[in-house]
């Protein structure tokens, strides 16, 4: 499977100094669709920043499925969703969600 990509290389911008890559989902990279929920992992190598992002509709079964997700630089996830920039620095288990009336991240309680 060919994936398109929301942002082409050449538009991307350097906004955050590099970090390791993230996992994050084919919703917020081909679809361009906001991050919608987030958290920080403990790395599994040393090239791991620990985040992974989400738009926060993912189904069971969607998330199930390894092929609906790739890694990623972190700046690539900042350029389509910059909001998600002020919280980067933010510790393992760290967790946000969109507050749906805001549009706000708000720290998720489970």
């Amino acid at each position: 499977m060919i994936r398109k990509y929301c942002i082409p290389p050449d538009k991307i911008q350097e906004l955050v100094s590099p970090m390791g890559y993230c996992l994050a989902s084919d919703k917020i990279t081909v679809d361009g669709r906001k991050v919608g929920f987030m958290y920080r992992e403990k790395r599994e190598d040393p090239d791991d920043s620990g985040w992974r992002f989400l738009a926060g509709d993912e189904t069971e079964e969607y998330l199930d499925n390894h092929m609906n997700f790739m890694m990623f630089e972190v700046n690539y996830i900042a350029n389509i969703d910059p909001e998600i920039i002020p919280f980067l620095k933010h510790k393992i288990g760290s967790e946000y969600e969109r507050d749906e009336k805001t549009g706000d991240f708000i720290r998720y309680i489970p």
